[in-house]
């Protein structure tokens, strides 16, 4: 397989990843053409995507979806309460094109997709699980709370893309309203870098993993903090860096962690 973040951020978010015969896109939160761009950066073209799905109807999600379906002819999957949410903004979707996943599953050629529930302020946020050939990639960002439902997910994942939106203090003393603070740290807000530390330690087993931190906030968090406010969860916890796994940063402006698996 391969799983690549093109974007990862509060201003837009989009992922890569393909089996030997399938090649989908989770999310496309930034307008078509920057993601054309991205997918070019590592190899890849739009017109060979075969799928995409979306975890949820915010815009950093959405806003480029309609505009790749429509110009190269994909297909988007989603719940039917995402569908519902998202419809008006998508635009005009020809009707073979709307597919709702029912189940929970979906099969595109020889990848397998999962999709799980999450935990914030959107209609029916999902993650995904990609597999093929007994390897496994997710998705976990826009997690107000790490559920066990998310952690029996990821427990057995090969790759991992996983929140670490805040750092709590900035987030607290910053300049975002109060109602927008309250949102952001509740349930169905985001995950701070402190709970992504422990979020990790929950999924830290015999199987090694490639861990990439994503879904920062641009206005309450730093790469460098986020980084080494996990790194010292896990110290605590007397988890071992590239022995127990391995931990990395999605960038917010350009495809980063390429990761063949």
């Amino acid at each position: 397989m391969i799983f690549c973040p093109l974007y990862s951020g509060s201003s837009g978010n989009s992922i890569f990843a393909s089996s030997d015969k399938a090649k989908v896109l989770i999310d496309a939160g930034l307008p078509g053409k920057h993601i054309e761009k991205a997918l070019e950066h590592i190899g890849q073209n739009a017109k060979d995507i075969d799928a995409i799905f979306v975890t949820h109807e915010h815009t950093d999600h959405t806003k480029g979806v309609g505009v790749l379906s429509r110009k190269y002819d994909i297909p988007i999957y989603a719940n039917s309460a995402t569908w519902e949410a998202m419809s008006k903004t998508l635009g005009k979707i020809k009707t073979e094109n709307i597919r709702i996943i029912e189940n929970n599953y979906i099969n595109i050629k020889d990848m397998d997709i999962t999709s799980y529930e999450i935990s914030h302020d959107a209609a029916a946020p999902s993650g995904y699980s990609l597999s093929h050939k007994n390897k496994k990639a997710c998705i976990a960002t826009d997690l107000g709370v790490f559920s066990e439902e998310v952690s029996n997910h990821l427990e057995d994942a090969d790759v991992i893309l996983l929140e670490s939106n805040h750092d709590i203090q900035m987030l607290k003393f910053g300049p975002y309203p109060y109602n927008l603070k309250r949102r952001i740290l509740s349930n169905v807000g985001h995950l701070s870098n402190d709970d992504c530390g422990k979020a990790i330690i929950n999924i830290t087993n015999s199987k090694f993993k490639k861990i990439i931190l994503g879904h920062l906030s641009k206005t309450n968090n730093y790469p460098e903090l986020a980084y080494q406010t996990v790194v010292n969860v896990l110290k605590d916890a007397k988890i071992k860096l590239d022995k127990d796994l391995c931990l990395s940063m999605a960038k917010r402006d350009m495809p980063s962690n390429y990761i063949e698996f």
